[in-house]
């Protein structure tokens, strides 16, 4: 089969495809064809290896694992002996979080890894393209803050994977929606139900006295302190983008200020919590409450050429490798 293999971090270039032995599933396993997997800024990041202090999690001089990818959609051809949760031929979902293993043409999981069933009203590109930003959205709304019906939500990034399913999370919570996002992108967040827009091209939050219960900068870019005059007295800043500065402000700043920073790296917490939301985001995408947003679609081939583009970061909704599988 084929699959990506990398042996140092770097750019795109590093993304190797080769010929290897496709796997067998163990008693416990499935084998999954994969039909979809989505590349992501965060996937781009564990490509680099930065932030640096990830590499405790992921390698310190090389991966430690060989194939990447964090999210999958495919069909089951095999399962092992002891398998009860899932039979062949059915459609799934799956996140493997830092084992990885996505780019690739199979993949095998343990029964009770996180893994749903693929909801029959999305195809398998769009059910790995909304995976990963409704679930990290879906923690933060949940875990590190409880979005109240009324409250009013700022989202940073509003466009991109993340942000684009904060938005239909935060209205689908009751929440009033403020989206920061391009001028371009303003008719696409309105459509998921955005209340108001902000151009960052044109500074208009700065411009704004409006503030707001939760910020949440999806994709790292807003400064904390600067922002603390858009939250309102018991406001909370959160961000999925650990740098060194966002540490030292949780750790001396945050804990002695009424306007509360969190951080949480969301693919780190217990497996059954994982599973939790993975199931909310499938139950969501069964009764439409979820849009997948699709920016562009590559084949496996050009999984450097889809990792260049989102490397721009100007990407819209998400990117998605659709695979051709090939005989094994």
């Amino acid at each position: 089969m084929k699959s990506v293999v990398v042996n140092a971090y770097g750019g795109p270039e590093v993304l190797e495809i080769r010929n290897i032995e496709k796997p067998s599933p163990k008693l416990n396993e499935i084998l999954i064809k994969i039909e979809a997997t989505s590349i992501t800024r965060a996937s781009g990041m564990m490509r680099e290896g930065t932030p640096y202090f990830g590499r405790l999690f992921t390698g310190i001089t090389k991966p430690k694992v060989k194939t990447p990818g964090t999210d999958l959609a495919g069909i089951i051809e095999a399962v092992g002996k002891d398998v009860t949760r899932f039979k062949k031929g059915d459609k799934v979902i799956a996140e493997t979080g830092l084992n990885c293993g996505a780019y690739a043409e199979y993949i095998c999981l343990p029964d009770d890894a996180i893994i749903v069933h693929q909801p029959n009203n999305v195809s398998a590109v769009e059910a790995t393209g909304i995976v990963d930003g409704a679930c990290t959205a879906l923690a933060f709304f949940t875990d590190q803050v409880q979005i109240k019906k009324g409250q009013k939500v700022l989202i940073n990034g509003a466009s991109g994977s993340i942000g684009t399913a904060a938005i239909q999370l935060a209205k689908e919570f009751g929440a009033e929606v403020t989206a920061v996002c391009s001028g371009k992108n303003r008719s696409l967040v309105l459509e998921l139900g955005a209340d108001n827009v902000y151009d960052y091209t044109k500074n208009e939050l700065d411009k704004s006295t409006v503030t707001f219960d939760v910020v949440f900068d999806t994709v790292g870019k807003f400064s904390y302190a600067k922002t603390k005059k858009h939250m309102q007295v018991k406001g909370v800043f959160l961000t999925p983008v650990l740098t060194m500065k966002t540490l030292l402000t949780m750790l001396f700043v945050s804990p002695f200020s009424h306007k509360k920073l969190k951080f949480a790296a969301t693919g780190l917490r217990k497996k059954d919590i994982q599973i939790r939301d993975l199931k909310k985001v499938k139950e969501m995408l069964s009764e439409n409450k979820l849009r997948p947003v699709i920016d562009k679609m590559y084949s496996f081939n050009q999984i450097q050429e889809a990792h260049r583009y989102v490397d721009t970061g100007r990407k819209r909704g998400n990117v998605v490798i659709r695979m051709q599988q090939t005989k094994s």
